[in-house]
């Protein structure tokens, strides 16, 4: 699109200097170019990195006792909520053994009870009372086991989340590595990717990132959560952990993404990219001075930034407000006389600039072919 852009501004500027050439008598008038004024604009560093998205929580949903399966209270892809039973497996064993521990513990209780009012009366010893203390809390802890146990017959989600799928059936028997499900909290994504150790000293949680995927229209915006505490010794690269919201739960983990790291957020002095002439590794504009008459152009070095779509940021040597060249660089010489017939604007692309100056010539032009016919009459 700028090859064509700069092509039509090319034949522009012939057509602009044709009647100049075929007259050919004396020296040229003033060049014709389009300029554009240097403007503030925000700028920002960029790293470009790859990574993988991670669930804020996930884990792998799984049994810890040998039993058989009575009910699965979930469906492949549901939410849930914390709290909400999975899985429930067979337990009528458990909870027969949970009604006799009780019953021991109401025995046990009442033994106590009774050893404390002899007590008082001196009817019985304090090592008597004393065992009976001891059988209570026995009791009680005996309690609390089985009832660890029986809960171990039931899987509840620990946190909010989504499910994967169900690789299991009523009926089947359960063991502690037999895999049921997955559980991920996707309401906010993990991303983690490598930068270059280089960059380590500008790094700092809070730091923007935009993330894009294949697959995926637009982009996905975070910040910087957690740096990696180790460099790894052969890439010399550190982990760094962005987290990026994800409320309509489009993005997966284990999703591959693009990262750009913007880093030193600042206000620079920008100017349409196609105002920069490169030579070897060095970068000139043409500085337009309008306070003459004609005004007059000024080849200045210039040491450029950060590059965005269509601009770029002018580090020393130019300040905002001055006029740049930016279309007729190639027949503007220095010191050379210019005429400037537009202005780019700051959001205006150069196909917007040539489309305002073709706008008046061809409604004049419109405008004569409708002539022509009453002329014939």
């Amino acid at each position: 699109m700028r090859f064509l852009a700069v092509l039509s501004a090319l034949i522009y500027m012939s057509a602009v200097n044709m009647p100049a050439m075929a007259q050919n008598k004396g020296p040229q008038g003033p060049t014709p170019v389009i300029v554009s004024k240097a403007y503030t604009e925000q700028f920002v560093d960029q790293v470009e990195a790859i990574g993988t998205l991670r669930a804020n929580e996930t884990i792998t949903v799984a049994s810890t006792v040998t039993e058989t399966v009575t009910a699965i209270n979930f469906t492949d892809g549901q939410r849930v909520m914390k709290g909400d039973v999975l899985v429930e497996m067979t337990d009528n064993e458990e909870k027969a053994l949970l009604d006799q521990q009780k019953a021991l513990v109401s025995e046990a209780q009442k033994q106590l009870e009774r050893a404390r009012e002899l007590a008082k009366s001196g009817a019985v010893s304090a090592s008597i009372l004393e065992e009976r203390q001891r059988d209570a809390t026995s009791a009680r802890a005996g309690l609390a086991a089985l009832a660890s146990r029986l809960d171990d017959h039931i899987i509840v989600a620990p946190f909010d989340g989504v499910v994967g799928l169900r690789n299991i059936s009523v009926g089947a028997l359960l063991q502690p590595a037999t895999v049921i499900t997955t559980l991920d909290d996707d309401s906010v994504m993990k991303l983690d990717f490598s930068v270059p150790s280089v960059f380590l000293q500008t790094l700092k949680v809070g730091t923007q990132i935009v993330a894009k995927a294949t697959g995926f229209e637009g982009e996905f915006k975070g910040e910087v959560s957690a740096i990696d505490s180790q460099i790894d010794e052969a890439t010399r690269s550190v982990i760094v952990r962005a987290i990026i919201p994800n409320p309509d739960g489009a993005l997966k983990p284990g999703l591959l993404m693009t990262v750009n790291l913007l880093k030193n957020p600042r206000e620079g002095v920008g100017i349409p990219e196609n105002a920069i002439i490169p030579e070897g590794r060095k970068h000139f504009v043409f500085v337009v001075d309008t306070a003459q008459t004609p005004p007059v152009t000024e080849k200045r070095e210039v040491v450029i930034g950060t590059r965005k779509p269509g601009e770029v940021e002018i580090v020393q040597n130019l300040k905002e407000g001055e006029t740049v060249v930016t279309q007729g660089t190639m027949t503007v010489k220095d010191g050379g006389a210019v005429k400037i017939t537009a202005e780019q604007g700051k959001d205006e692309s150069l196909q917007d600039v040539l489309k305002r100056l073709k706008g008046p010539k061809a409604e004049e032009g419109k405008k004569t072919d409708e002539k022509k016919p009453e002329e014939k009459k």
